[in-house]
């Protein structure tokens, strides 16, 4: 069976999405997509990928997804679904750059500083 690839990530998470057209189940580490994303949200943000790009029930998806916590491995299969969909079909790339869904957010856990306490939490100043 014909599939497409695509991946993503966000902070430390990767992940892996393969589509296929069929309207099977869509499953992330080998559970079902919302047993996997308990929350709500992560489930509506991978959705909304689907339904923006007229493709909900007719493609589903695989995704193989580590690192980092639950929601950032949520924003990461949605832009592996994203760039699937494009090689998927090229001409959904407008509906999907509009919707933000092609952007990989960029931004990073900052490194914790020796003698602080986390990255910017100072010690307690004591003046007497």
């Amino acid at each position: 069976m014909k599939y497409f690839e695509g991946r993503g990530g966000r902070k430390s998470s990767t992940a892996r999405v393969r589509i296929q057209e069929s309207s099977d189940m869509s499953i992330v580490n080998e559970k079902p997509l919302e047993e996997y994303f308990k929350d709500k949200l992560s489930v509506k943000k991978i959705n909304e990928v689907l339904s923006i790009s007229n493709l909900q029930g007719k493609v589903n998806f695989t995704a193989k997804v580590s690192g980092s916590g639950i929601s950032s491995q949520a924003d990461a299969v949605a832009l592996g679904l994203a760039r699937a969909i494009l090689k998927y079909d090229p001409e959904k790339k407008s509906d999907l750059r509009k919707a933000g869904f092609l952007t990989r957010d960029s931004r990073q856990t900052e490194r914790k500083k020796y003698f602080f306490r986390k990255a910017r939490k100072k010690p307690q100043f004591s003046k007497r």
